[in-house]
């Protein structure tokens, strides 16, 4: 099973925020994107890319036509700000590094409209990572490791 797994979500020391969701998108038409391991690490690059307007990830999980994934989502951006943010910039670059997805998703829509969010606090943190670290084990996906790999000289 591969996991992607950005780091560490502990509190820091007198910050009384807690902006945690865990939240799901699925791809348009539920299509099967994310069997391929470049496709998990091309969207998983995208939503880290999102880092440098304050967002913070913690787990993520792919399920064949869905993620699961914890974001820290800084005070200053609605959850809907923040699910265009996440969803827009996601599609493009999933579209630049995969330019075969326009033969799927002509109209440019590789998301589909319908998202799933709830309030992850720190108590049931653990438990929303354990669920998104297992997606593939609980919907039976396997994934294709396609990704190129340097052998030592």
């Amino acid at each position: 099973m591969i996991v992607c797994n950005s780091g560490s979500y502990k509190k820091p020391a007198g910050d009384t925020r807690n902006n945690w969701v865990t939240m799901m998108f699925p791809t348009k038409c539920r299509f099967n994107c994310f069997r391929k391991q470049s496709h998990i690490n091309t969207c998983t690059q995208a939503f880290q890319d999102l880092e440098r307007f304050g967002f913070e990830f913690g787990d993520f999980g792919f399920a064949g036509n869905h993620v699961h994934f914890q974001v820290n989502v800084p005070k200053k951006y609605s959850l809907e700000d923040a699910e265009i943010m996440l969803k827009s910039h996601g599609s493009k670059k999933m579209f630049e590094m995969h330019p075969g997805f326009r033969k799927r998703y002509p109209r440019g829509s590789f998301w589909s409209g319908y998202e799933h969010h709830e309030s992850t606090g720190l108590k049931n943190l653990e438990e929303s990572s354990d669920y998104c670290r297992n997606q593939q084990l609980h919907h039976g996906v396997f994934v294709i490791d396609d990704c190129q790999q340097r052998l030592s000289c």
